[in-house]
Order: C-alpha cells, then structure tokens, then sequence
C-alpha cells in the first residue's frame, strides 16, 4: 500500500495533465474554426480538428466506444498504486500522465462525440492527452528497460561485494 503523499502526487500531476488538456481544447474551440490553421512556426501550427475516432484518426465514428476502456484503465492504474505495484518514481509519474490523458480525451468524448485536436506538426493531428498518453507510456518503457535493469544490477553488485 502506497502512502497519501505519493497518492496525492499521482491525483496532482493528473488533474494538471486533465486542465491543461481541457484548457487548450477550451481555447482552441472558442477560439478557432474547424479545420482553420495558425502557423506558429516552421513545421509546427495549430489546425483544429474534430476526431471522431481513436489516435490517428482510426475507426473514425467510433470514439463514444473508447470512453469505457479509458475509465477502466484509470481505475486499474489507481488500483495497482495503490497496491504498490508501480513501485518507483518513473512508474508513478508515467501512470499520472497516462490516466490525466485518457480522462482528458475521455471527457471530450462523453460530451461531443469526438476529441478536439489541434497540435500539427506535419504527421497527423493531436492535443496534449495524446501526448501525456505518449509521456506515460514513455516512462513505462524507461522504467522497464532501463531503470529496472540498472536496479537489478547495482543489486546485484552490492550482494557480492
């Protein structure tokens, strides 16, 4: 069982990842006009886009059926903390952002039927969820090839010295 400040820390970075989400998609609807774009830079501009379906546009029309999935995953990433399953700083923080991502993008499905995207960088259409999804899974990856091994290893060292 994990103690309140680690649970407090992953509800934290979670409700900022959900805000900032759901602030920016805010902006960008009262703000923009479908399908309109502002370059900000060279390769990089807002285009708002409405995605009826899952990342990268697939299984367009079918958005309202990921909802589900994405409130049962926070639940069993909640449940696992809580266990002290993700034991470890990495672990943690790519649980926040995974969850604050997936309720991001959850809340617009549930309300519209599809996800405000507007982050364009020249390969498809995306808003900060994605990219917390993206961060999550990231820290996941970094945590189980290269913090957990290095772990294994300086155990290892320190059993035999």
């Amino acid at each position: 069982m994990l103690n309140d400040e680690v649970m407090n820390v992953f509800y934290w970075i979670t409700l900022l990842v959900v805000v900032l989400d759901q602030g920016t998609k805010l902006w960008v609807r009262l703000e923009m006009t479908v399908g309109q774009s502002i370059p900000l830079w060279d390769g990089f501009q807002l285009t708002y886009y409405r995605n009826s379906g899952a990342m990268g546009s697939s299984f367009e029309g079918y958005g309202r059926y990921f909802i589900i999935p994405a409130v049962l995953v926070v639940f069993w990433l909640v449940y696992m903390l809580r266990k002290g399953e993700l034991d470890g700083k990495l672990l943690q923080l790519g649980a926040a952002c995974f969850a604050g991502g997936a309720i991001g993008n959850a809340i617009d499905r549930a309300i519209f039927g599809w996800v405000t995207d507007f982050i364009d960088m020249g390969r498809g259409i995306s808003n900060l969820a994605d990219h917390a999804l993206n961060l999550g899974i990231l820290f996941f990856v970094l945590s189980a090839f290269v913090v957990d091994p290095w772990r294994r290893r300086r155990a290892k060292k320190s059993i035999y010295s």
